[in-house]
């Protein structure tokens, strides 16, 4: 039996398997170049049977949330959640100038951290726009 919610990386993006108030599997695939959760029960037969590869794995939730955070971080766009985006990829720049290998435990509870909150906006967010207001960050094509 499978606990939902789950989540998985899914081809190069995240995914997140529920269940509806009928008791029926819903699946929610990261749109990689909106940054948005879009239905998608497609994959919920290759991923109930799938063991993992590398284009299918399990992730817990903190792994689910870096994963997803990671993608989204490579958009662009106007906004507050932009600017943390911008924060972290500084701080991947200074490691990289430096030529440190690695973060600084307080670097990646730091990076950790925004990540948390810059998912938690995107949840906002989406919840804004499914009440029909105006958004509040938007992104933009490259």
């Amino acid at each position: 039996m499978v606990r939902t919610p789950s989540y998985y990386e899914y081809y190069k993006s995240t995914y997140v398997l529920e269940t509806n108030s009928e008791g029926d599997w819903v699946g929610y695939r990261l749109n990689t170049d909106t940054g948005e959760f879009q239905p998608d029960n497609r994959p919920i037969a290759e991923i109930l049977l799938a063991t993992s590869t590398s284009e299918v794995s399990s992730l817990d939730r903190e792994e689910f949330i870096w994963t997803t955070e990671e993608i989204r971080g490579q958009l662009r766009g106007d906004g507050p959640v932009f600017a943390l985006y911008e924060t972290i990829n500084a701080m991947y720049e200074q490691k990289e100038r430096e030529g440190r290998k690695s973060f600084t435990p307080e670097e990646r509870a730091l990076i950790r951290s925004i990540r948390r909150r810059t998912f938690k906006m995107w949840e906002e967010e989406a919840a804004r726009r499914a009440a029909g207001e105006p958004p509040t960050f938007t992104v933009r094509r490259a």
